[in-house]
């Protein structure tokens, strides 16, 4: 019932920008923390970057200064923005997000994922 919808990938040149977002439906009470996972072909999947409910923040040193995470708590959605992209950027991007859907109950959940190429 709980799902996380991802919009935003496509492809972009080196040195674009890419906004993504990630918005939760269903019966959550609260977010306790939201967030960003890629995974490149081959590649293990890795952070991106977290966003939990006290306003802290996580990136992966690889995107350190280039990628933003926010979020629309009215809207139950999170950003990722992202500006200066690389084709090393090249993954596709899962949102992420620990949910409570009843009192004192939580679990996380997984978005689909979206395709993010970084080519001229």
């Amino acid at each position: 019932q709980v799902q996380l919808v991802e919009s935003g990938g496509g492809l972009v040149q080196p040195g674009g920008s890419l906004r993504l977002s990630c918005e939760a439906s269903g019966t959550i009470i609260s977010i306790v923390a939201m967030g960003w996972y890629r995974q490149g072909p081959g590649k293990q999947r890795e952070l991106v970057a977290t966003l939990n409910s006290g306003g802290g923040t996580n990136y992966a040193d690889s995107v350190k200064g280039r990628f933003s995470i926010s979020r629309d708590n009215a809207k139950k959605t999170v950003f990722l923005q992202m500006n200066s992209l690389k084709p090393e950027d090249t993954a596709v991007y899962y949102c992420t997000s620990r949910l409570y859907t009843s009192v004192g109950k939580w679990d996380d959940y997984w978005g689909q994922g979206t395709q993010v190429t970084v080519s001229s």
